[in-house]
């Protein structure tokens, strides 16, 4: 099978000996790649598809860009005895739904051309799933109100920051709540296991509650903007977002220097994929280098973000936009088993433990 010439290439030479003629000629033949669950304004994906199109001349055929992970296993589930024009070939899942997926034969295994640098925390070792980009938990900071910027969790607790801090919801319900409780808890060193972290996290919210410093209200960018809620915290690819959006007041991201923790998401085929050859191919091209740095200018770091950052092929262009690189050289993934029973801890102990609702 012979290597595609490196003119056609779209991500440099880690994908001169994954991709092939044949490759490309039998997904050219299909004719198109059907995704789903991907809006044009999340992590760049707009861009993404139309340089996909415009490099192999496959269409790209969006269904339900707003569908859950669920919804989209769902469908998967639908084509296997359905398998029509909508029916996906790809997905793009959080990552709690993955393994579940995987044990219920619903994805495809194929490893990518730079499979040895994806982290192998974040991938099924047989391929069935690979992370591919990854937002941390980081402080959205409205420097019109707040004159000093808090460089770690720590600083939360400064008088400073009286009424400023919150949350972007409530922590038994949502997700990123409970994951930014759970960062907290690493930053004190707590790092048994989930419950353990849990449990420090929400001694820190307790602390900062006490404090006066924590308001009660879920943040979003209006309720900052207002300075309701002068710090969120949240996801920095949300933060960023609101950062590069709004011209009035100045907006600042700070990724925490302690308690970095991500949460990604993952790729993956469909067992029932309508278009195989054309699915193998969407995936060479998001794990390529091009395809990574597409996500990194939607302001989510792709999964390959170290491997890109120590062979210098972020542009500064992009970098220039972004936290320092080395602000997420001590990422922590943690585990489904972890954020399993830190959810639980949380969900059981927030009331006794900080005394607040988020409302």
């Amino acid at each position: 099978m012979a290597p595609v010439a490196a003119t056609v290439l779209i991500g440099g030479v880690e994908l001169a000996a994954a991709q092939s003629y044949e490759l490309i000629e039998a997904a050219r033949e299909e004719g198109t790649v059907t995704t789903v669950a991907l809006p044009h304004d999340w992590c760049g994906y707009g861009d993404i598809i139309q340089a996909f199109t415009d490099k192999y001349g496959i269409e790209v055929h969006e269904t339900a860009p707003e569908a859950s992970s669920m919804e989209q296993l769902d469908a998967i589930r639908a084509s296997a005895t359905n398998a029509g024009e909508d029916a996906p070939d790809v997905v793009d899942l959080a990552l709690s739904f993955a393994q579940s997926a995987q044990d219920e034969g619903l994805l495809a295994p194929f490893k990518v051309g730079t499979w040895d640098s994806i982290p192998a925390a974040v991938k099924d070792a047989e391929g069935h799933w690979y992370g591919d980009y990854y937002g941390v938990i980081a402080f959205e900071v409205n420097t019109d109100v707040v004159k000093t910027l808090p460089e770690d969790w720590a600083d939360l607790l400064g008088e400073e920051y009286k009424g400023a801090v919150a949350l972007s919801g409530d922590p038994r319900t949502s997700a990123q709540a409970a994951l930014s409780v759970y960062a907290a808890g690493l930053a004190t060193g707590a790092d048994d296991d989930g419950e353990a972290v849990a449990k420090a996290g929400l001694g820190f919210f307790a602390d900062l509650n006490a404090a006066g410093n924590f308001v009660p209200e879920a943040g979003t960018a209006a309720s900052l903007i207002e300075g309701k809620t002068p710090i969120v915290i949240r996801w920095d690819y949300v933060a960023l977002a609101d950062r590069d959006s709004v011209d009035e007041p100045k907006i600042e991201v700070v990724v925490p220097k302690s308690g970095v923790v991500a949460r990604p998401y993952v790729q993956a085929i469909s067992a029932h994929a309508p278009h195989p050859n054309a699915a193998k191919l969407w995936m060479e091209y998001l794990y390529s280098d091009d395809g990574q740095l597409g996500w990194l200018k939607g302001s989510c770091h792709p999964i390959r973000f170290d491997d890109l950052v120590n062979h210098d092929k972020v542009p500064d262009a992009i970098a220039d936009k972004l936290p320092p690189a080395d602000a997420y050289a001590d990422v922590v993934f943690p585990s489904i088993e972890d954020l399993g029973a830190a959810n639980l801890t949380i969900s059981e102990e927030w009331d006794d433990t900080v005394g607040a609702g988020v409302n």
